[in-house]
């Protein structure tokens, strides 16, 4: 049986933070992620200021493709504004392994199956044995599945669904574009370039509200797949994929013992974007720091709004989770 102080499941950015943070202070850190890195994941790939600081993240030498956005285009019919800024969007595919190799952890390719207590420990499958438990493995994380289902269940009014599509494109605009609650989606739909000829667009919802309706997602889809062709001369190649995650919701019940949930895993997403990949990276930040100096386990300096918390940020969430709660 391997044995390790930490282990973490999951090796996306929440596990990859954690695991560079507790090897920076001389933990034994073992991840276990089902796939092999890098791995295919879809995501827009949207990254922050603050992750770029949070990580350290070297502009000049990261060694893949980064695109820099300096503006935002807005649209919600019939309005069409513009935002100064400073963003970015990188490929998962070569961003989390780049972050996973850096962190310096031993990493075993393992589907973990079921978790048990041994005393202050966890037991993983009959294989692996550690005092501290990170659970970074998205929103089916066997962590949460196995110690935290019943006191931290999911709360469908913050539900979302997706569908989404990455694939090489001669892009002609290099801005990020958003649309805002067309044809009544509580949600938003994006067309986000990336680097070395790369393009993602998907449109996401609040589950309860489509279901509400009768709607299925892929309605919307096919709009965003007209308004693609005709607006930016793109042709859709394939048919999307879908996942769904949550937007953030209570901070409690985030650590049970020597267990910690991170990410997605602990619904952590921002209420405004629904972006994920900042407050996974912060949330694995602070549950290292939380095994390593004993402090408790705190999570509300973790990002709540992309935009920045002011009015549109808070009128973003209560567009999007209205009669919901």
């Amino acid at each position: 049986m391997r044995s390790a102080e930490v282990i973490i499941v999951g090796g996306g950015p929440a596990g990859s933070a954690a695991a560079r943070c507790l090897k920076s202070a001389g933990a034994d850190v073992l991840v276990l992620d089902k796939e092999r890195f890098p791995r295919h994941k879809l995501c827009a790939g949207w990254i922050t200021p603050q992750v770029v600081s949070d990580i350290e993240m070297p502009s000049e030498s990261y060694p893949h493709g980064i695109l820099s956005f300096r503006r935002l285009h807005f649209h919600s019919r019939p309005l069409h504004f513009k935002i100064s800024c400073l963003q970015h969007s990188v490929r998962r595919f070569e961003f989390d392994a780049w972050l996973l190799g850096r962190s310096g952890a031993e990493v075993a390719q393992h589907t973990v199956r079921q978790i048990s207590a041994d005393g202050d420990c966890f037991v993983i499958d009959g294989a692996f044995r550690c005092c501290y438990l990170i659970g970074a493995g998205g929103t089916s994380c066997p962590v949460r599945r196995s110690l935290f289902t019943n006191s931290l269940p999911h709360t469908r009014g913050l539900q979302t669904a997706t569908l989404e599509l990455e694939f090489p494109c001669d892009w002609r605009d290099p801005d990020c574009h958003l649309w805002f609650f067309e044809h009544g989606l509580t949600g938003y739909s994006w067309y986000v370039p990336k680097a070395s000829g790369w393009l993602n667009v998907g449109v996401g919802a609040m589950a309860a509200h489509l279901a509400k309706r009768g709607e299925h997602i892929r309605v919307h889809w096919e709009r965003l797949a007209t308004k693609l062709e005709r607006q930016f001369g793109v042709r859709l190649p394939q048919r999307p994929a879908g996942y769904s995650y949550y937007l953030r919701g209570s901070l409690e019940g985030l650590r049970s013992g020597n267990a910690f949930l991170t990410g997605d895993s602990a619904r952590l997403a921002t209420r405004d974007l629904c972006e994920g990949i900042g407050p996974a990276i912060r949330s694995g930040q602070r549950a290292a720091h939380a095994i390593v100096s004993g402090d408790p386990y705190t999570l509300g300096d973790v990002t709540r709004a992309s935009l920045g918390g002011g009015l549109l940020s808070r009128f973003m969430d209560w567009a999007f989770t209205r009669g919901e709660l």
